[in-house]
């Protein structure tokens, strides 16, 4: 009865470890792809933001379409840097949160030349508003790799 006893506890032991594995590939997988997401997001914010701006400049009146567009991706920086994140990439998720934060305050920046009436053609000429973007992409693809790694570990 003790070796049955034994013999069914390690099992129970084996079985619950690889349930915790398989979670938190699980939950890797997931926040890969939120951050993959967020990158596309990131990606469309970089390359709309720049024309959009010179358009500003010579036009008044789409500077609301700018604040608007700046403030959803202050929202978006905010959604992202509260994710639930499992403990396998806490590390890149830190990284993101620093350039998120460099980029929150470029962001900040030019909502406040625009509120000020004083965004002008050497705001975006010395800007380093996609600087950060450029950053937390790097660190995506990171993310990718290792998230293409647990999808390769778990189809083994």
């Amino acid at each position: 009865m003790k070796r049955w006893l034994t013999v069914f506890s390690a099992s129970l032991l084996l079985l619950l470890s690889g349930c915790s594995y398989l979670n938190t590939a699980s939950d890797t997988l997931d926040y890969v792809k939120e951050a993959t997401s967020y990158a596309a997001t990131l990606d469309n914010f970089a390359a709309e933001t720049p024309p959009l701006i010179k358009h500003v400049l010579n036009n008044q009146a789409e500077a609301n379409e700018l604040k608007a567009q700046l403030q959803q991706m202050k929202n978006k920086i905010q959604s992202f840097n509260t994710l639930d994140v499992p403990e396998t990439v806490k590390g890149f998720h830190q990284e993101i949160i620093e350039q998120n934060n460099l980029l929150t305050q470029q962001i900040d920046l030019y909502l406040k030349d625009l509120n000020d009436g004083k965004l002008n053609p050497s705001t975006l000429d010395n800007s380093k508003l996609l600087q950060p973007v450029e950053e937390i992409t790097t660190i995506i693809v990171q993310i990718q790799k290792l998230g293409a790694q647990v999808n390769e570990t778990l189809g083994a």
